[in-house]
């Protein structure tokens, strides 16, 4: 029997009057059962904090971890110094320009303490319990350019200070203050501590932690993210104040507006990079151009 030409064969699209193929409203072929189907891309895990108000915990985490810090501070610093049997002059320690090895030491790594503890009950309680997704503690080649910020850093610093360094007394204090009183072997633990210990702990706790906690507390990221001008000025405040608590955290009021304009530069990185690697990388080059610089004026680590 002769075909009416309207007639649907399996495998073939409908026909329509005028011969072309019709197809269903989705525009596209009907699917055979059991035929192979491409599925959309799983979705990205959502950036953490997700929302406003775990980003609002973040931020609560960090101060309280800052505080944790400042604590156990206290407590291994008052430890060292019963250890090494200086225990009745701990006062007078703490008042010399240039304070022993063993104060210094044990004060960095109580301080750091707390700068873990922080971003670990951030990540646990609101996060996703992944400390290293949480934080982007992650490292590409491409964060060997953090040698390039670093040493950049120093130069810009150096050219804030240029017009009113002959006025500022004292301004190498900090410096003299962390590595003055260390020699031989024990300035290069304290080097060591400085150059790799320092960078890891307060880039994972200022830019990792707070400033992201900021981002998400201004609706900079999460779920209900600003756009446009808007988003824009609220990095833009974030950015601003992690860099000043990052000053400010370091306690000396001659050198608060290096180190907070650096604390800028790396909290625009670790936006852009949405990582940590360059700029641990960066803030390890900017320390160790300064421990250089100490051990060059002493002609040498051993003095």
């Amino acid at each position: 029997m002769a075909s009416s030409g309207n007639e649907e064969v399996p495998g073939r699209a409908p026909q329509s009057e005028g011969g072309r193929p019709q197809w269903p409203e989705t525009g596209y072929p009907p699917v055979p059962p059991g035929a192979w189907v491409h599925q959309p891309p799983a979705p990205v895990t959502p950036s953490v904090p997700a929302n406003r108000n775990d980003a609002t915990v973040w931020v609560v985490f960090a101060f309280v971890g800052f505080l944790v810090g400042q604590v156990v501070a206290l407590i291994t610093v008052s430890v060292a110094a019963n250890v090494t049997g200086n225990g009745t002059h701990l006062s007078a320690i703490e008042n010399l320009s240039a304070p022993p090895a063993w104060y210094i030491g044990s004060g960095l790594v109580g301080l750091w303490v707390g700068f873990f503890v922080g971003p670990v009950l951030a990540s646990r309680v609101r996060g996703t319990k992944d400390l290293a997704a949480d934080f982007g503690i992650a490292f590409r080649p491409a964060d060997f350019w953090g040698i390039a910020i670093g040493i950049g850093g120093q130069l810009l610093v150096a050219l804030i200070y240029l017009p009113f360094i002959s006025h500022l007394q004292n301004f190498n204090a900090p410096s003299t203050k962390l590595t003055g009183g260390a020699h031989g072997a024990s300035f290069v633990v304290i080097s060591i501590l400085t150059v790799v210990g320092a960078p890891f702990f307060e880039e994972l706790f200022f830019r990792g932690l707070l400033f992201r906690g900021l981002l998400g507390l201004f609706g900079a990221t999460g779920s209900r993210a600003r756009t446009g001008t808007a988003r824009v000025v609220v990095i833009v405040l974030a950015v601003v104040l992690d860099g000043l608590m990052f000053g400010l955290a370091h306690a000396e009021l001659e050198q608060l507006a290096g180190l907070a304009v650096f604390g800028c530069i790396l909290a625009l990185v670790a936006f852009k990079t949405q990582r940590l690697g360059m700029n641990m990388v960066s803030h390890a080059t900017f320390n160790l151009i300064a421990v250089l610089a100490i051990a060059s004026s002493r002609s040498g680590f051993i003095h």
